[in-house]
């Protein structure tokens, strides 16, 4: 009899596994979500000179010491073209935002302020701002914006394209290959038609997860129960992939091939593991590639998967696994019963700001999947929790 892992070692041997894959130049247009393997420096100061903050005229301290002040307007300086001639006295030029502001000018008054005629503008008031954007104020040339390890959301590429980057050096995207199994399963909309079958709702959300995590889903497919099949497809999967899940399978019924499928040089890391649900949970490594089986079970597959699969994708992706693991504190709002010999992860949702227990914790149940919030652990002989105590949860 295969003895059972505890949770804590069997979550180190898979964050073990959890190292960035390789860098690779990324287009920063495509780079969102990419984890840098590179800092970021700026190829430009921000702004590259002397900018507008508004749009007015751009004008001499001196001649608008008494006002109102008339001051003849030369020229006008527009965002995107070059610096305008230095300013003389008794001049003013015309200026818009993000427009270089010409040597000579100590402010910008901002157009209603001033009244316009012809060539001549009156400058009536102005406060204390100069609206005046020195050059580098953003950052200047050279310094560092982003760091590596830095994940590049919407708002990192602006500085990222904004520093006048092209390219960016990126941890590659683990290739992730979803294998499933289970003669009874059939893709969602044909069950009804095929009476006996059951509608295939694992591969769709571990896919999602995947991509959440940083991955990239290469190959997603659902094989019969056939062990050779099996086989020619796992063989397929570990070329492509960096990391094969397999979903089912995973029991000691008389068609559970998730493991031999491999043959006999996968590399069993653990083979089972102390936890509730997802007892059946796998992990191995076969050459370069890693090997991920998840229970048949809905519940008990996504439950194995946030545990398991998110941080070690999050992981290959380049970014912390250990941050896909943030154990948090949580008042119960309801009873949580006492735990029996094996570590479970109990499914709640938030109400009114505490956690309560969904009423069903079956592995097959699909419908509390949509209702949980969390995942709250019950460590081995964990006493009953009452309302008002605190448990540990992990988002779901």
């Amino acid at each position: 009899m295969v003895s059972l892992v505890p949770f804590n070692d069997a979550l180190k041997i898979v964050l073990a596994e959890a190292r960035p894959l390789p860098a690779e130049d990324v287009p920063v247009t495509q780079a969102h979500n990419r984890t840098l393997a590179k800092p970021i420096l700026a190829r430009i100061a921000s702004p590259r000179v002397d900018s507008s903050a508004m749009d007015g005229y751009a004008v001499r301290d001196q001649d608008v010491g008494r006002l109102p002040a008339k001051l003849r307007v030369r020229g006008e300086s527009f965002a995107g073209t070059a610096r305008p001639p230095a300013i003389i006295p008794g001049e003013a030029v015309r200026i818009f935002t993000g427009a270089p502001v010409p040597d000579g000018a100590d402010r910008v008054v901002v157009q209603e302020n001033c009244t316009r005629v012809d060539d001549m503008v009156e400058v009536r008031e102005y406060g204390t701002a100069r609206h005046i954007r020195p050059a580098g104020l953003d950052f200047e040339e050279g310094a560092e914006l982003l760091t590596a390890g830095a994940r590049l959301t919407p708002r990192a590429l602006v500085a990222a394209a904004g520093a006048d980057i092209a390219v960016v050096s990126a941890v590659r995207r683990p290739r992730v290959a979803i294998l499933g199994t289970g003669d009874e399963l059939v893709p969602p909309g044909e069950a009804r038609q095929r009476p006996g079958t059951i509608p295939e709702s694992i591969s769709p959300a571990i896919a999602a997860m995947i991509v959440e995590a940083g991955g990239e889903v290469v190959q997603r497919v659902h094989l019969p129960d056939e062990v050779a099949v099996l086989a020619d497809w796992a063989r397929d999967a570990l070329v492509e992939a960096d990391l094969v899940v397999v979903t089912g399978g995973a029991s000691v019924g008389e068609r559970d091939y998730a493991k031999a499928m491999f043959g006999e040089m996968l590399d069993l890391l653990f083979s089972k593991v102390a936890i509730k649900p997802g007892k059946p949970v796998w992990f191995g490594r076969l050459g370069p590639s890693l090997v991920l089986g998840l229970p048949g079970n809905p519940t008990s597959a996504l439950v194995t998967a946030r545990l398991f699969l998110v941080p070690l994708v999050s992981g290959l992706a380049g970014r912390s696994p250990a941050s896909a693991l943030n154990w948090q504190g949580g008042i119960a709002g309801a009873p949580f019963p006492a735990n029996g010999s094996r570590e479970t992860l109990e499914r709640a949702k938030w109400v009114g700001g505490r956690l309560v227990r969904l009423k069903s914790q079956d592995s097959s149940s699909q419908t509390m999947l949509a209702n949980a919030d969390v995942l709250v652990r019950r460590e081995v002989g964990a006493p009953e929790v009452l309302p008002g105590e605190t448990v540990r949860y992990l988002d779901f």
